[in-house]
């Protein structure tokens, strides 16, 4: 059987009745005698199309080119006045142009994450990273958080806030995180002691994850609590403290433990870039009024005019730092070279009743002491030593108490009499 081939042409198929059967040999190809790549470039005018573009772009560089030399003639003196000083090396350059940075050199805006950033020192850290110039997240379920603590950052538009538990994971794009997500006062974290240490191993874990995913540098603020109740003073941070696993305050003391086991465990096994603070007694405006810490239980109750409870006998010991020298030392140690972990904390020791005594000078002569019996736990001596903070970061506090003290006393003043006259006027008003 004879093989059939189906023309699929317009005209009629070759060796057909139309053409008498002969055979109509292909047609020679133009400009045969170049190789293919010569020919491709040849047809359809290629060659000219080329050509016009080549001189398009050299007319519109011959345009540019005579704009700048324009424009620079326009100005000698302060060319020549330029070159003169780029030539001499003068320091007086830096004046000609305003003492402006020159864009190259200036510091990259950072995106940062700050859980609990509507808590005392978080608040102060906003301020401080939004006056920087950075664009700020703050991330806080406002159980000990004020939304008054950030409220005047609402209308910058490098800042934001979410409504958020850090125990529930969270995906964000950010380049730092300080993590402080987590009630530090006693009254705060023995309330619901199972959710203090979900927000501390849990909580750490979701910001850990994160970091990880986006490859941002994590700050974790541990505390003092670590050392528990200790046996060396004052406290290094080679201590392992000495601390009961099972006590009312272990759910903050182990959980915060953890926290820095989970920290150290992602930078060896994950490569994460970390740093670890140990935060001790703190205080400043925006503290919790009536939270169980000592500084603002006295100053509180001496505004009130009430009796300052001091627990046992009073000669535990304490040291206490402004929250403004805290803020400095978190930042110096994000933005330094070296993991930690760090103590701040001031090194100026005082006893309950020495505080005491400050409060009474500060706020009313008159105000007595009222002793109770004293809390399960409670360590007998705490003061840090920052040897290693003032060596590594080139930081220490420089705010001493008799001079924090009567700033934190004038917030309190407004915030306790403020509501109590907020009051009277909402019950005068339902009257």
């Amino acid at each position: 059987m004879a093989s059939e081939l189906t023309y699929r042409g317009g005209a009629s198929a070759p060796g057909s009745a139309s053409n008498g059967g002969e055979y109509s040999p292909k047609p020679s190809k133009p400009l045969s005698w170049l190789t293919r790549a010569a020919r491709y470039a040849a047809a359809e005018h290629r060659p000219v199309f080329a050509l016009a573009g080549m001189l398009f772009a050299a007319a519109l560089f011959t345009f540019s080119s005579s704009t700048t030399s324009t424009s620079s003639s326009s100005y000698p003196a302060a060319s020549a006045g330029f070159n003169h000083l780029a030539v001499s090396g003068s320091s007086s350059f830096h004046e000609s142009v305003g003492g402006k940075v020159p864009l190259g050199l200036r510091r990259r805006q950072l995106r940062v994450l700050v859980t609990g950033g509507a808590g005392f020192v978080g608040s102060h850290l906003v301020d401080r990273l939004v006056e920087r110039g950075d664009s700020v997240i703050v991330v806080d379920n406002f159980f000990t958080g004020r939304k008054g603590n950030v409220a005047h950052h609402l209308q910058n538009p490098r800042f934001e806030v979410i409504r958020h538990d850090v125990v529930e994971p969270i995906l964000l794009e950010v380049d730092q995180i300080y993590h402080l997500a987590c009630p530090v006062s006693p009254v705060h974290y023995r309330y619901n002691p199972i959710k203090t240490i979900k927000t501390n191993v849990v909580g750490t874990l979701n910001m850990l994850g994160l970091a990880k995913r986006i490859g941002a540098r994590f700050l974790l603020t541990s505390t003092s609590e670590v050392y528990g109740d200790p046996l060396q003073h004052p406290q290094v941070e080679t201590y392992w403290g000495n601390v009961n696993p099972i006590g009312v305050r272990s759910c903050y003391d182990e959980g915060k433990r953890t926290a820095e086991t989970l920290t150290m465990d992602y930078h060896r096994g994950a490569n994460l870039e970390v740093r670890i603070a140990r935060i001790f007694n703190t205080y400043g405006p925006r503290m919790c009024i009536d939270d169980g810490r000592v500084v603002s239980n006295f100053v509180a109750q001496a505004l009130r005019k009430e009796p300052l409870t001091v627990y046992g006998d009073g000669k535990q010991t304490r040291s206490f730092q402004y929250v403004s020298d805290l803020v400095e030392g978190l930042m110096k140690l994000m933005e330094g070279e070296h993991i930690g972990p760090f103590n701040l904390g001031n090194p100026g020791e005082f006893t309950m009743l020495e505080l005491a005594k400050v409060v009474q000078d500060t706020i009313d002569k008159e105000a007595r002491i009222e002793f109770r019996p004293n809390t399960a736990d409670d360590p007998h001596k705490r003061k840090p030593d920052i040897s290693r903070a003032k060596e590594l970061l080139g930081w220490e506090p420089k705010v001493p108490l008799h001079e924090g003290l009567p700033l934190m006393v004038t917030d309190f003043r407004k915030r306790i009499f403020g509501d109590q006259e907020e009051s009277t006027e909402a019950a005068g008003g339902l009257s």
